[in-house]
């Protein structure tokens, strides 16, 4: 790999004794990585399953690496059971841990990596803010959210200004994964080189100054922030954290939970981390985790959305398990969101999701959405359970409809939740032993 010239010269500047051993890296293939979705299955249960052969990734308890298979070609994929992600990616969102009634904020979710993890340690509780100030990018975010089943989600497409003017103060956690040169990524992904020639860290420092100060005044007192970025230059990383420290003075670097291939900040920054791709399996990164000193105050509860549940809607979701009376409940034209327990959020947002999108609701009838199905599990009445390798599983996932006469389904009829060995995938709906094909078309098997 012909790596710039003048970055080059930079790492050798940054490594010194080492950088031979960096160099000698690129010539080493990347990993692949799979983290589990915590919130789905546990490392036990799919290790019993799985047919990759995976290898743990020692500092995520969560993250696997794999071989030459193809994960995203699974049915398992389908059921939300695991992300694809880079192994050092994995890093902030697990060393940022969220714990369940957090209020947490993803500033630059998209595709949502690290927001998946985040919301999968919530559990239910509390709630997840997903952004990203591109609004394509912030629907891929979206659909990573809603397949990996977490129902407690915002997701919006707004400047970190715009938040910070309407949340000040507002969040426990926030994860800042930086839009940044990508060095980090050059082994992974040559075409960035490209980019770094055309734009380096000159001008995504500038842009990390911006939205860190932002995150910082949306951090409650007592709250951590996880700033982090896929690149070597000391000016995005140290330099910003420095800037932070500078211009925020009750922000404080705290050290991240250890791993020994970790490698110290620079600048006299040393409770910040570097992930190089010589010391470790995975890709180039950059964290540093902060907190903010004092003491919290009470959340400003600006939250009107408030709808009289429909009785078609309210039968569905009481027969499902998904009725709580302490939720709030929004009805926007015919669509019925769950948004949890009042929680503050405000309305003049660009918003792509509020709350857990449930169905809609149509001349006296509810039609439950995808997003409701992979919120749910596969214990109870009304669903159909497929194992992996029975063909309907892929034909279910490709949108046709299946013959399920062969089931002993207890004169089940009606609306189904289809499962795979357990997990589920999606709707459908049962007349005399044909399942007509209800998952959702935008996700479908290719």
């Amino acid at each position: 790999m012909h790596l710039p010239e003048k970055f080059q010269k930079e790492m050798e500047t940054l490594l010194g004794d080492e950088y031979q051993a960096f160099t000698e890296s690129y010539d080493r293939q990347p990993e692949n990585g799979l983290r589990l979705n915590r919130r789905k299955v546990t490392g036990e249960e799919f290790l019993a399953r799985t047919p990759f052969l995976l290898k743990r990734i020692p500092w995520i308890d969560n993250g696997y690496t794999y071989g030459e298979e193809t994960p995203a070609k699974d049915p398992y994929y389908y059921a939300g059971l695991y992300y694809l992600q880079e192994p050092s990616a994995m890093t902030p969102a697990n060393r940022l841990a969220p714990e369940p009634g957090d209020y947490v904020l993803d500033l630059c979710a998209a595709p949502g990596g690290k927001a998946t993890e985040l919301g999968a340690r919530l559990n239910g509780e509390g709630l997840l803010l997903a952004n990203d100030i591109s609004n394509s990018r912030a629907k891929a975010l979206l659909k990573n959210l809603e397949l990996m089943g977490i129902p407690n989600i915002y997701v919006t497409s707004e400047t970190s200004e715009k938040l910070a003017k309407v949340l000040p103060e507002f969040f426990d956690k926030i994860l800042v994964d930086a839009p940044c040169s990508g060095e980090g990524m050059f082994r992974k992904e040559p075409r960035m080189m490209a980019d770094w020639e055309q734009q380096g860290p000159e001008y995504y420092s500038k842009l990390q100054r911006e939205i860190i100060l932002d995150a910082a005044d949306m951090l409650r007192p007592g709250g951590k922030l996880m700033y982090s970025t896929c690149t070597f230059s000391e000016l995005e990383n140290e330099g910003t954290i420095q800037y932070l420290l500078e211009q925020r003075p009750e922000m404080k670097l705290i050290p991240c939970a250890p791993y020994e291939g970790f490698a110290k900040g620079r600048r006299g920054l040393e409770d910040c981390v570097r992930i190089f791709p010589h010391r470790m399996n995975g890709e180039g990164h950059f964290l540093a985790l902060l907190e903010k000193e004092g003491e919290p105050g009470k959340r400003k509860n600006t939250t009107k959305r408030s709808s009289e549940l429909p009785a078609e809607a309210k039968e569905f979701l009481e027969a499902w398990g998904m009725y709580r009376k302490e939720w709030q409940y929004y009805l926007r034209e015919d669509r019925l969101y769950a948004l949890g327990k009042k929680d503050g959020m405000p309305e003049n947002l660009r918003y792509l999701r509020t709350g857990l999108y449930l169905g809609d609701c149509k001349k006296k009838r509810f039609e439950p959405y995808q997003a409701l199905a992979m919120a749910l599990d596969g214990n109870g009445e009304n669903r159909i359970h497929l194992n992996r390798e029975d063909p309907r599983v892929i034909r279910y996932l490709k949108g046709e409809t299946l013959d399920v006469s062969d089931l002993d389904l207890k004169k089940q009829k009606g609306w189904q939740l289809v499962c795979v060995d357990g997990y589920p995938l999606g709707w459908g709906k049962l007349a005399n032993g044909s399942l007509k094909n209800k998952y959702y078309a935008g996700w479908r098997w290719q």
